[in-house]
């Protein structure tokens, strides 16, 4: 093949054609709402990936869209055609990926990263354990009171006043592989930990084992299992996606189970299109498959459960911010609104603009910050009409987002974003 077909097989050529510029997908586009031009909508990508495949653009033209882009998905859900926008922005962050010439400083900081930090179960603890040192000693506290942390890059000063407290190094260490409390139990299931959920919300982690447990459920947690791959993907490393994705497959095969249960939004997603990243036919895309068919986010599987009720009210007005990916991509819409239904004592609001993105995005919210911030902000008006003292959503990205847009507004002290799977363990969950 000559280097152009090379190139159009990699950024999904063939897909663009899906694609009829109709701009449906332009009015469900966050970016293309706060941008306000027509290179940062769906439609406009796909025909810059057209271009570039067709030699008539070059991937530098491709780059600044590409990479403004949220992956939110939101455009899939309204695309008439059913375009598969998403392989067709992968493509293209590989594509990227395999012409940007970067310095060797780069080079090695991206390959700790996504070779050795995400995917890595002991740097994931050493994080949290950091975490709790810096935030138990006082370090913290000398530091935002000398206002140090106005030398940190990427506005990592605004994302560390919303982590979580963090708990100590002896409670991670007291986690075992293994849960089971009533026998026999309603199904085994294997829990997905996460990377970044394990390393900052690991007290949400357990909050998720306790309540499959109290839904009647063995529990284990496979000890191979790593990173999802989600952000290895989105930063066009597809090789390395694909690598996470066959350890992942190989350490949930060890056990016999009947669900892989998940507590966040873009974790869920990126594991539901395993099979996408191997050629239908072949043994790995079978088990791929298989795989796949077992993924369950964590409010799927709480609705399922028979004679769960709460107990205790949660006297509090909410609303509810769902994960774009969890909703685009897993298409998990309303068994997180149903089990807040069965909550007693909650007030809930709705949002106007429930599907409009809050600007996270997996690391979007680090390296394109104002952009972010924009999208934010829009989110926030929107959050703040409801009158609400909780923001409840299910992934880690959005957590820290919501959290932080409540600190942008200034109502840290009226308002608090929680995770679902917190604020239902609040509400003292049983099976009957």
């Amino acid at each position: 093949m000559s280097e152009l077909q090379i190139l159009q097989e990699k950024i999904n050529y063939d897909k663009t054609f899906d694609c009829v510029q109709c701009g449906y997908c332009l009015p469900a586009c966050p970016t293309y709402e706060t941008m306000e031009r027509e290179t940062h909508s769906p439609r406009g990508r796909i025909n810059l990936v057209k271009m570039v495949a067709e030699g008539k653009a070059s991937v530098e033209d491709l780059k600044n869209p590409i990479e403004k882009c949220l992956g939110c998905m939101a455009c899939t859900t309204v695309c008439p055609t059913s375009v598969q926008y998403g392989q067709i922005l992968e493509g293209a962050k590989e594509v990227i990926e395999d012409n940007e010439v970067i310095s060797k400083s780069r080079k090695t900081i991206e390959d700790f990263l996504f070779g050795s930090f995400f995917p890595s179960e002991k740097w994931m603890s050493n994080l949290g354990n950091l975490t709790w040192f810096y935030q138990r000693t006082g370090i913290q506290s000398f530091v935002n009171m000398t206002r140090l942390t106005r030398w940190a890059p990427l506005h990592l000063d605004k994302f560390e006043q919303v982590i979580p407290k963090q708990p100590s190094p002896k409670e991670r260490a007291k986690r075992t592989k293994r849960y089971i409390r009533k026998r026999p139990a309603q199904a085994k299931v294997a829990f997905f930990t996460g990377c970044v959920m394990d390393g900052v919300f690991f007290r949400t982690n357990q909050n998720t084992i306790e309540l499959l447990l109290r839904g009647g459920f063995e529990v284990v947690i496979p000890e191979q299992q790593t990173c999802c791959g989600a952000l290895h993907a989105h930063s066009g490393k597809v090789n390395d996606a694909i690598e996470l994705a066959k350890r992942n497959i190989e350490a949930f095969e060890e056990e016999k189970i009947d669900y892989i249960v998940n507590n966040a939004g873009g974790c869920g997603a990126r594991m539901v299109e395993y099979h996408h990243l191997f050629e239908e036919g072949t043994p790995w895309h079978k088990r791929a498959k298989q795989f796949v068919s077992k993924i369950r986010d964590i409010s799927e599987v709480l609705v399922e459960v028979h004679g769960l009720h709460f107990n205790k009210p949660v006297d509090r007005t909410v609303t509810y911010q769902p994960s774009c990916h969890m909703t685009n991509v897993q298409k998990v819409k309303t068994p997180p609104l149903q089990l807040l239904e069965k909550v007693p004592g909650i007030t809930f609001k709705e949002l106007s603009r429930p599907d409009f993105c809050c600007g996270s995005a997996g690391i979007y919210n680090i390296v394109n910050y104002e952009d972010s911030m924009k999208i934010l902000d829009v989110k926030m008006k929107d959050v703040c009409g409801t009158d609400s003292e909780s923001v409840v959503t299910t992934n880690p990205g959005c957590l820290l987002q919501m959290k932080l847009g409540i600190e942008r507004e200034g109502i840290n002290q009226t308002m608090d974003a929680v995770h679902l799977v917190d604020l239902l363990l609040e509400a003292d969950p049983q099976q009957k």
